[in-house]
């Protein structure tokens, strides 16, 4: 190929700049005097307003978080923010992550064969509530092929057996490049993550269960919950990590039950309840709102 067909070629293949007017950044560091003052001064410079902000100094690690949005006079570059604002960052040790407000973050959700939250993460999406695009749907059973159809995503059937795991684990990782995903949502995939799989999506996958852990083991836990008369039925949505549903918690919902509810009608409150803190842990996450400290999370809302 000759250097003008190699030139061409690359012209065609240019990404243009990001740009926007609306932007979010989010960041933690040690905490120290002036870290307000410096952020302020630099987006001052960028003839940026603040439209909301969110701060919190946790005394007990001695950290700093925040998370600003903010809007410019004139369409600005993404990279162009980022560049200027890394000087800011490498003097107050930060760890940030600036994006440009109200884009749709790509997520690929994991499911197995229960479908009330992988049907309303689709809805949501779909309908705009979420800042996120699906791009794929991974299974280890192909029931849910026609709902993801429905939606017109990607739906990719991946068997998992004791002797084809690592295999598997592979192939989804092998996924999550291939479409560039930026989370993992486990909407009620019954299947374990291996250490490596977690260590590779640290900080990028969310999981939900219910909250009668470790009460009620094993199948059937609404029914074993029914059978103790217990008054609350709730869910758990957290960050996916090594330790069986031990990750940092992003979001609960507890509903109040009675005697009058049937292990049926504990189901069906629990679905609701699971399906809430879902949407809102891969809401915060999608807009920003989550930062990691230690294995708890603080949620600028």
């Amino acid at each position: 190929m000759s250097q003008g067909s190699t030139a061409a070629a690359g012209q065609r293949q240019a990404v243009a700049p990001e740009t926007g007017k609306e932007f979010v950044l989010t960041f933690h560091c040690p905490d120290a005097l002036g870290i307000v003052q410096a952020v302020a001064a630099y987006l001052l410079e960028q003839e940026c307003y603040i439209v909301d902000i969110k701060q919190f100094g946790d005394r007990a690690s001695g950290r700093f978080f925040m998370r600003i949005h903010v809007t410019a006079q004139v369409e600005l570059e993404l990279d162009h923010l980022r560049t200027g604002f890394e000087q800011v960052a490498r003097e107050w040790q930060m760890d940030w992550r600036l994006e440009r407000h109200g884009r749709k973050q790509p997520i690929l959700v994991m499911v197995s064969k229960y479908d009330h939250c992988l049907n309303d993460l689709l809805f949501r999406a779909r309908s705009g509530e979420l800042p996120v695009r699906i791009a794929a749907v991974v299974s280890n059973h192909p029931d849910l092929e026609p709902l993801a159809a429905w939606h017109g995503v990607p739906f990719h059937h991946i068997p998992v057996t004791p002797d084809t795991k690592a295999e598997a684990e592979g192939r989804l990782l092998e996924l999550v490049d291939q479409y560039a995903v930026e989370l993992v949502v486990l909407a009620r995939y019954m299947q374990v993550l291996s250490d490596e799989a977690t260590t590779r999506l640290s900080g990028k996958a969310i999981n939900i269960h219910h909250s009668f852990l470790p009460s009620f083991k094993g199948a059937k836990p609404y029914h074993q919950a029914y059978a103790r008369g217990v008054k609350t039925v709730g869910a758990t949505a957290h960050y996916v990590n090594s330790e069986l549903d031990e990750g940092p918690i992003i979001s609960q919902q507890v509903i109040e039950v009675d005697h009058t509810y049937s292990a049926s009608d504990l189901v069906t409150v629990g679905r609701d309840a699971e399906c809430k803190a879902l949407t809102n842990a891969v809401r915060w996450h999608a807009e920003g709102r989550i930062v990691l400290s230690g294995n708890r999370t603080v949620i600028l809302r």
